[in-house]
């Protein structure tokens, strides 16, 4: 067991999520707060540098000093297995408003992993010093650079390979997720490994995987020795969590209810339709409900009447009677 850290420092991160962690998603958990800053979805480089139109379109919070309308920082993510591109369209996302650039290299999808980005180029030390350094290099001294990474692909035989060749390319901050591509989402997360990283390594190791509440990132934190801490699933299962978690640090009671749960509901509706169609927002609310089941029973048992809904007003008017009656 590792010796605990001060909870005043823990620091708690919105992890990234593709096709559910947009700017609407991400301004309705920093309007709860908790957190102290959020990652966006990756941006994916590919065949050329992404231009900063781009990054302020797909992260509008870029145009507010790179901070959400509650004053969150936003950090902006790329994915990518070319260090020279990655490295422009990094240049471009701070041109853009970006203040703090993350490089993920921990999704484990087969799509993403078969076009030669995310988790599989933890099979290659080498890619990862080229992309980190080629980014470190053409950055200001000031805007911070980080990557995130799983144990490893099929095995961990490379996690500290991995590790050394971040940080020597000049990295100052690392999250690991505590599986591998192998293990996807199987249940536990190892947080014995990030800890013998946290021992090895003078990069901040931000541990994500499994913190579900605050009892679980205070035994998290026991094993890790780590302060720094990435949320990601439970964050949709529970919006709430950042918030409790505080509570909880703080030895206070939780006062969220349902009833909190369906104003949010509808104020997420709302942001939606401000961006989105009628189909994507219907589509939208019904994968966030299928998040929400894990957190809230009522939920859980009206999961197949609310994917039934054939418009977002009945699906709103479902989700209400569902969470509100007794």
């Amino acid at each position: 067991m590792k010796k605990p850290t001060d909870n005043n420092s823990i620091v708690l991160a919105v992890a990234p999520m593709e096709g559910v962690m947009d700017h609407t998603m991400r301004a309705l958990l920093s309007e709860i707060g908790g957190m102290d800053y959020l990652v966006s979805e990756f941006i994916r480089v590919t065949q050329y540098p992404i231009p900063a139109t781009t990054f302020r379109r797909l992260i509008p919070e870029n145009t507010n000093e790179a901070k959400t309308k509650h004053n969150h920082p936003v950090h902006t993510q790329l994915l990518g297995s070319n260090a020279e591109l990655m490295a422009e369209s990094a240049l471009n996302a701070t041109e853009a408003g970006a203040t703090h650039i993350d490089v993920n290299f921990g999704c484990p999808a087969k799509r993403v992993n078969g076009h030669g980005g995310g988790s599989v180029l933890l099979q290659n030390p080498n890619v990862l010093y080229d992309i980190m350094s080629a980014i470190r290099r053409i950055l200001p001294t000031e805007i911070p650079v980080s990557a995130k990474i799983r144990l490893g692909f099929e095995n961990e035989d490379l996690l500290f390979d991995n590790v050394a060749a971040i940080e020597a390319a000049g990295v100052g901050t690392l999250t690991i997720h505590g599986r591998t591509k192998k293990d996807g989402y199987k249940p536990p997360a190892r947080w014995e490994k990030i800890g013998e990283i946290q021992d090895k390594t003078n990069m901040i190791v931000i541990a994500n995987g499994d913190i579900k509440d605050t009892e679980s990132l205070l035994r998290c934190q026991s094993i890790t020795g780590c302060q720094h801490f990435m949320i990601g699933r439970g964050s949709l299962n529970n919006p709430f969590i950042f918030q409790q978690i505080r509570e909880g640090l703080n030895g206070e009671s939780s006062t969220i209810d349902t009833l909190n749960l369906n104003t949010l509901f509808i104020s997420y509706s709302s942001q939606l339709q401000e961006h989105y169609d009628e189909i994507a927002t219907l589509g939208r609310l019904k994968q966030w409900c299928g998040h929400l089941r894990f957190g809230f029973e009522e939920v859980k048992e009206n999961l197949q009447t609310l994917r039934r809904c054939k418009s977002v007003n009945e699906l709103m008017q479902t989700f209400e009677r569902a969470v509100t009656s007794t």
